[in-house]
C-alpha cells in the first residue's frame, strides 16, 4: 500500500489540524492587495518555493491594511479570471503531503456571495471544500494532494457581487502538510501527552502535540520531527532523538547538557519558527577565572547572548596563523594568536572559544545556552599550517552539532589535513605569575588531557579519562599536518545514544579490565596535597616501539610550573610522553617501560604510584610490577598503590613498569654475589669493588632520590670518603666501564 493512504487513515481519524504549516502569511501592513503577487511576511518551508498570494487578471486591488483586499467580483457566475491564486513548488527530491488549507477573510455588503475553492490537479473543474467569505479549513488529506512533486496551484474564487466595488478580502491564510525527500516517511507517528498514536521510526514522520521528555528508555527516531506550537520537545541526560530528514520547531525543543539530537540526512533542513535551545553544564570549577573550551552547536548564535556576564577580557578564540613557536617551547612567540571574542561576535560553526565565568561566580558548575537553529550536515573550518612551528602548529576547533561526534570518524575523514590528537583543556590549578608564558599571569599546560586515535586517550589536570566521543559545545585543539586546508564535519560523525554526551570527559573509573585485542595500562602519580598526573601506555595495532606520530605517541604539554609530573620517553628522541603507543608484539614477561619522574616540589613528600585502569587480554592476567632503582624495589602495583619519598629533581632512571617478578631478583642476585661489594672502613670511607669490569662511576643516592656523591672510577677497586652520609641506608648506583649498571642497597654503622 502507497503511503498515502496510511497518512489518509491516520489523518481522518485523528482531523487534519495536525499538519505542520508549509506555507502561512498573516498579511498585516498598510493597502497589501495592491501588491500582486504579495509575499511580504510570509514563512515558508525551505524546501518548497511559492507564489505568494496573486489576483486574477480581472480582479483590482483595493486599499485596506492589514488584509489582501480586491474588487470587482460581479460577475453572476464564476468568472475564470476572478480569484485568489497560490502556487507552490517542491524542491528537486521533494514531495508536498498536504492536510489542510486554512484562512479567514471577509466580503462587504455589495462584494461577492458565492465562492469556489478548486486547483490545477484538474483544471480548476472541481470543488474541494466549502469556502465562505468569513474563513474556512479546507481538508486536503484526499489521495489526490498527496506525493505532489510538481508545481500545484490553488484558488479561490469569488462571484455574485452586486457592485463592481464591492470587495473581498483573505486576512491571513495557512497550507498545512508535509515536505519530505521524495520516497523517505511513510507514515505519521503523533505524541498527544500521553502516548503515540503509532510508535515513531525511521520512517514516519514524528509529530509532538504534546510536552515529550526523551531518556534512553523513551528516546526515539524518525525520518521528520515536527514541534507544534505551544508543545515541548526536552531530550533530557541520557536521552537522544535522531531525526533522517527535516526538523521543523514551532513549539520549543531543549537539549540538555547529556542529551544527543542527531539529523542524518546531508539534504535534511532544520526550521526553527519557535524556540530551540541546547543547555551545557561545565565540570565543577574552583573558580570564576577557570576556563572551559566552547563550540557553538548552533547557527548565528553570539558571543554576548551565551556570555552575557562574563567580563570582554576573558572571552577568547584564536587565530591559528598567528601562532609561531620558532623555539621550541610552546609559546606563541608574538603573542598575537589568542584574539578577544567580540560580544556582538557570530560564533562560527566549527570554531573554538574560551571563556571564564562572571567574576560573581563563586565556584561549582558554570552553564551556558545555545539558542537558534541547530547546526546539520556539513560544517567545514579552516585549518592554518604555519612554516617554522617547532613542536605543532595549533588550531583551535570545536564540535559544531548539538550530539556528540566521534573523533576517530573525523580524523578518518580529514587524516590528510589534522594529525590524530586532540587536547582538551581540564584546568585543576590556578593562574600564576610564576606561570611560564607571555601574560603577566598565565595557566598551567599541565591540565590539558588527551586523546589520540590510535592509543587512546590520558587525563590532564583531573583524573577523568577523554574518551573518542567529543560532546556538543566543546572546543579542543588539533595540530595541523598540511600546509593550510579545510576539515570538515558531517553528520555521519554523530553520535545518537544515551551515553556519548556525557560532560566534557566520561569518568572512566579505576582498575577497569575488559578482554579485547588492545593492551592499555593507565598509570597515575598522586599526592595527598592533589598532585596528579597520568600517563598510557597502549599496545595497540599499527604502533611501533618508535615513534609513530600523534595518531599513537603523545608529546605532554609540560610547563616549567608543575608540581610533579610523570611520563614515559623512547630512545629515539628526547620529549615526554603522556600517552605512547607500542607494538602489540612487545608486550610479554620481558618487556619494560622506562617511566620519567619530575617534581618541584623541594620538601620530602610521600608519591604514590597507582594503575588507574587496565584492558586486554595480557595485562588482565599477568601482575604489573614497578621497579625502583633507587630502592631496588619491586612492587606489585596490580596488587597495591606504591608509595615512594623524593624532594624536587628529574629522575628518568628511578623507575620501570615490568611484567616479570624476576626482574629484580635475578640480576641483583649475582650483583650483590658476585659483581658488587660495598665494604665500610674507618674514618667513614667506604670501599666498592666489582669481580671484573672497571668501575666507571659511583652515584650515591639517599630514600628520598637525592643524590649525595657523584664519583669517577678507573679500576675495579675504589674507596671513597662518604662523610657526609647522614642516613644510615644509602643505594649505590655503580656504572662499570662496558655501560652494565649495577645497584645495591647499603647500611651505614
Amino acid at each position: 500500500m502507497k503511503k498515502i493512504t496510511l497518512i489518509l487513515m491516520l489523518l481522518l481519524a485523528f482531523g487534519f489540524s495536525y499538519g505542520q504549516s508549509i506555507f502561512t502569511n498573516p498579511i498585516t501592513g498598510t493597502n497589501p492587495g495592491l501588491t500582486s503577487p504579495y509575499t511580504t511576511g510570509q514563512v515558508v518551508d525551505p524546501n518548497i518555493t511559492v507564489s505568494g498570494i496573486v489576483r486574477g487578471p480581472d480582479l483590482a486591488g483595493r486599499t485596506a491594511n492589514n488584509r489582501y483586499n480586491a474588487r470587482a467580483w460581479n460577475s453572476p457566475s464564476l468568472n475564470p479570471n476572478d480569484y485568489f491564486e497560490f502556487i507552490l513548488t517542491p524542491n528537486s527530491g521533494y514531495e508536498i503531503d498536504f492536510v489542510s488549507f486554512v484562512y479567514t477573510g471577509q466580503a462587504s455588503g455589495t462584494g461577492p456571495t458565492n465562492f469556489a475553492f478548486r486547483s490545477s490537479l484538474d483544471g480548476f473543474t472541481t470543488n474541494i471544500g466549502t469556502p465562505i467569505a468569513a474563513g474556512a479549513t479546507i481538508d486536503l488529506s484526499a489521495v489526490a494532494y498527496q506525493d505532489i512533486t510538481e508545481a500545484i496551484t490553488f484558488r479561490i474564487y469569488g462571484w455574485g457581487a452586486s457592485s463592481g466595488l464591492g470587495v473581498f478580502s483573505i486576512n491571513d491564510f495557512t497550507f498545512n502538510g508535509f515536505v519530505t525527500p521524495l520516497g523517505t516517511c511513510t507514515s505519521v507517528s503523533t505524541w498527544d501527552g500521553a502516548s503515540w498514536d503509532v510508535a515513531p521510526s525511521s520512517t514516519a514522520v514524528a509529530v509532538i502535540d504534546g510536552n515529550y521528555t526523551a531518556v534512553l528508555a523513551n528516546s526515539f527516531s524518525a525520518c521528520t520531527l515536527i514541534v507544534n506550537t505551544g508543545r515541548t520537545l526536552t531530550v533530557d541526560n541520557t536521552g537522544f532523538v535522531e531525526i533522517e530528514n527535516d526538523v521543523i520547531v514551532d513549539g520549543d525543543l531543549i537539549v540538555q547538557t547529556e542529551g544527543n539530537f542527531v539529523q542524518r540526512g546531508n539534504t535534511g533542513t532544520f526550521t526553527n519558527n519557535g524556540t530551540s535551545r541546547v543547555n551545557k553544564q561545565t565540570a565543577a570549577k574552583s573558580d570564576w577565572f577557570y576556563y572551559t573550551y566552547w563550540s557553538s552547536p548552533v547557527a548565528g548564535e553570539t558571543i554576548g547572548s551565551v556570555f552575557p556576564d562574563v567580563d570582554g577580557d576573558r572571552r577568547f578564540k584564536f587565530n591559528a596563523a598567528n601562532f609561531l613557536d620558532a623555539d621550541g617551547d610552546d609559546f606563541d612567540d608574538n603573542d598575537d594568536a589568542w584574539e578577544a571574542a567580540l560580544a556582538g561576535e557570530t560564533m562560527a560553526p566549527g570554531v573554538g572559544y574560551a571563556a571564564t565565568e562572571s567574576r560573581f561566580f563563586i565556584g561549582g558548575v558554570g552553564t551556558a545556552s545555545f539558542e537558534g537553529s541547530f547546526n546539520t550536515g556539513d560544517v567545514s573550518v579552516g585549518i592554518s599550517n604555519v612554516p617554522g612551528n617547532v613542536i605543532a602548529s595549533w588550531n583551535f576547533i570545536g564540535n559544531p552539532y548539538p550530539s556528540a561526534i566521534d573523533f576517530d570518524a573525523f580524523h578518518a575523514a580529514n587524516n590528510t589535513v589534522v594529525e590524530g590528537a586532540a587536547y582538551f583543556w581540564s584546568q585543576a590549578t590556578d593562574h600564576a605569575e610564576s606561570n611560564p608564558g607571555n601574560q603577566q599571569s598565565n595557566f598551567s599546560r599541565n591540565d590539558y588531557a588527551t586523546y589520540t586515535v590510535g592509543s587512546g586517550g590520558a587525563a590532564g589536570g583531573s583524573p577523568v579519562i577523554p574518551t573518542q566521543y567529543i560532546p556538543s559545545g566543546q572546543g579542543f585543539f588539533i595540530a595541523s599536518l598540511a600546509p593550510g586546508g579545510t576539515a570538515t564535519f558531517t553528520n555521519a560523525m554523530r553520535m545518537a545514544d544515551g551515553t556519548s554526551n556525557s560532560q566534557f570527559f566520561r569518568n572512566s573509573g579505576s582498575k577497569k579490565k575488559s578482554e579485547n585485542s588492545k593492551n592499555r595500562l593507565w598509570v597515575d602519580l598522586t599526592t595527598e596535597t592533589g598532585v596528579f598526573s597520568q600517563i598510557l601506555m597502549a599496545y595497540v595495532d599499527g604502533a611501533t616501539d618508535g615513534y609513530d606520530g600523534l595518531s599513537y605517541d603523545a608529546p605532554k604539554i609540560v610547563s616549567e610550573d608543575f608540581s610533579a609530573i610523570i611520563y614515559s620517553f623512547m630512545e629515539s628522541d628526547n620529549n615526554k610522553y603522556v600517552i605512547q603507543g607500542k607494538s602489540t608484539n612487545s608486550i610479554n614477561e620481558n618487556e619494560l617501560v622506562s617511566l620519567g619522574f619530575n617534581s618541584n616540589i623541594d620538601a620530602n613528600t610521600e608519591y604514590k604510584l597507582s594503575i588507574a585502569q587496565l584492558e586486554g587480554t595480557f595485562l588482565s592476567d599477568n601482575p604489573i610490577f614497578v621497579k625502583d632503582n633507587y630502592t631496588n624495589t619491586l612492587h606489585n602495583l596490580s596488587d597495591s598503590d606504591y608509595s615512594f619519598y623524593s624532594v624536587a629533581g628529574e629522575f628518568n632512571d628511578r623507575f620501570e613498569i615490568v611484567f616479570n617478578a624476576n626482574a629484580l631478583s635475578i640480576e641483583d642476585v649475582s650483583i650483590e654475589s658476585e659483581n658488587l661489594k660495598i665494604i665500610e672502613l674507618e674514618d667513614d670511607n667506604v670501599n666498592f669493588t666489582t669481580a671484573n669490569q672497571p668501575i666507571k662511576t659511583v652515584k650515591i643516592f639517599d630514600l628520598l632520590g637525592r643524590e649525595l656523591y657523584n664519583f669517577k672510577g678507573k679500576t675495579n677497586d675504589e674507596t671513597y670518603k662518604l662523610s657526609n652520609l647522614n642516613s644510615t641506608i644509602y643505594i649505590a648506583k655503580v656504572e662499570l666501564l662496558n655501560g652494565i649498571i649495577l645497584t645495591k642497597k647499603a647500611l651505614k654503622k
